[in-house]
């Protein structure tokens, strides 16, 4: 079997997607072979087009924007639907935000659902993870392990339905940190950034007049 990963991050590099379709591959057994593809502009590239096609399953791994699809990849998605390379296809999902819950992801997930229906391929299921902001930093080898354990599992169980054919259900998870923790990290994450661009840590607080 022939799977193409999609990173739809618009992040040329270190993206929460990128982490979490390492993940995955890391979880696929021998049988799965995969090519992995950026989807990070709003038109396809044309070298996507061939492996597309040879694939029996398409991974779309992206971000979480305003609830819903980045309008980038949204654009890629409408180029796709009009193509018949996209029948019979099984599609599944990874979307990532920067909520602690992953189960805010779930609009997005129903957006590709329904894009499946319009364009004839197969929904198969995804995995909504909450804690994005952490992901660079906490999901690395040893895969299983730490904070990211959870995610880990729901990442397997995904591979495991895409190993045998099948569809999953929605699954929705998070970093097995508290959410206080979470927060914690976030703000100090905040003030590193803005110090970094040349502003104060009590910038965060001003309001456009």
């Amino acid at each position: 079997m022939k799977a193409v990963l999609l990173n739809g991050s618009p992040k040329r590099k270190d993206s929460a997607s990128a982490c979490l379709l390492a993940c995955l591959k890391a979880c696929l057994p021998e049988s799965v072979s995969t090519v992995e593809l950026s989807l990070s502009r709003p038109v396809l590239p044309e070298a996507a087009f061939d492996q597309l096609e040879g694939a029996e399953a398409w991974v779309f791994a992206f971000p979480l924007y305003a609830d819903g699809v980045p309008s980038h990849l949204l654009s890629c998605l409408l180029q796709l639907e009009a193509l018949p390379l996209c029948r019979g296809k099984k599609i599944f999902a990874l979307v990532n935000c920067g909520f602690y819950e992953g189960s805010q992801t779930e609009p997005a997930l129903e957006v590709l659902q329904n894009w499946c229906g319009k364009a004839g391929a197969h929904w198969q299921g995804g995995v909504g993870t909450g804690g994005g902001g952490s992901l660079v930093m906490l999901l690395k080898p040893p895969w299983g392990r730490g904070p990211c354990a959870s995610i880990h599992r729901a990442l397997t169980a995904l591979a495991k339905a895409m190993a045998q054919g099948q569809a999953m259900e929605n699954s929705f998870v998070t970093v097995d940190l508290p959410r206080f923790l979470y927060r914690l990290a976030g703000q100090l994450g905040w003030r590193q950034m803005i110090k970094a661009n040349g502003g104060q840590g009590k910038d965060l607080n001003r309001q456009m007049d």
